[in-house]
């Protein structure tokens, strides 16, 4: 044996983890303009909320809970924006990616060659899930972010008085907020783990994106009826409003951790539901 096969076998050559499929991923979903037109949208509604709050300059008190408290501090806009987005237009852009993962894959035609890859369908789907909670933070974060900037140059910024009624610094706003957006976005990861197995059921991207959305308004119209109160606990939906809670002081974290669970739960099991469902389904296209 050479010297050269001794050292190789001494110091053989480690396995190096590519980020490639990831990258390529990513760069579809940012750079498709259908998508890019979705963001445009959601980073719209915070600047139409700042502006005609600014307009009609309503009074403390006047409004659902946060467009009241603009007025006095900017930070509140970010905060209005992603409750006004929750029902709807973030859970829309999140149907759209998941719902286009698998399904568009195969709608195209290229899904048997992406299988050809070593590790083929559990790295499929890790990849597509791990694009979708990219997508679901970046979604999220944006509209954060376009909101504390209309906010701060409509209102204002310094010290926000909390819905319990304290206040607290400009700093730990902003650190609260941080936290919510973060909350938020593990929500819409778990719907994106419902769209990731849905994608696999169909070959139409459009059917899979209306069905997402369709179980998203029927846990919100099952959330809604008091009479299923024993059923709301288990709904994905029930929990998304308890990013609320981290606008307290102290912070309420009973509801937080609950959505949390149920988050991690209804990821898992979906993700799993794809996985199989994916290793038994005949790829022919």
């Amino acid at each position: 044996m050479s010297a050269a096969e001794l050292l190789l076998v001494k110091n053989p050559p480690r396995a190096r983890v590519s980020t490639r499929f990831l990258r390529s991923e990513l760069k579809i979903i940012f750079g498709r303009r259908r998508n890019l037109a979705g963001m445009g949208v959601l980073a719209v509604v915070p600047v139409i909320l700042a502006v005609a709050v600014r307009v009609s300059a309503p009074g403390q008190g006047d409004g659902p809970p946060f467009v009241s408290a603009i007025t006095g501090n900017g930070l509140f806009v970010a905060f209005a924006a992603l409750a006004l987005e929750l029902p709807l237009f973030l859970p829309l852009a999140v149907s759209a990616i998941s719902g286009d993962a698998v399904a568009g894959e195969a709608n195209l035609g290229t899904l048997r060659y992406l299988l050809a890859i070593p590790a083929g369908r559990t790295r499929l789907l890790v990849i597509k899930y791990a694009a979708i909670v990219i997508f679901a933070l970046a979604a999220t974060f944006l509209v954060a972010i376009v909101g504390v900037i209309m906010g701060l140059a409509l209102f204002g910024g310094g010290d926000m008085t909390l819905l319990s009624g304290t206040q607290t610094s400009m700093a730990d706003g902003m650190w609260r907020l941080a936290l919510s957006s973060l909350y938020l976005a593990a929500q819409f990861s778990a719907l994106g783990a419902i769209g990731l197995f849905v994608s696999t059921l169909t070959e139409q991207p459009i059917g899979a994106t209306i069905a997402i959305v369709l179980v998203n308004v029927f846990m919100f119209i099952l959330d809604s009826i008091s009479q299923l109160a024993w059923l709301h606990p288990w709904l994905l939906t029930h929990w998304w409003t308890a990013f609320a809670d981290l606008l307290r002081d102290p912070i309420a974290t009973e509801s937080i951790k609950r959505g949390l669970i149920t988050a991690l739960v209804y990821a898992s099991v979906f993700w799993l539901a794809a996985w199989a469902r994916l290793s038994t389904k005949d790829i022919s296209s």
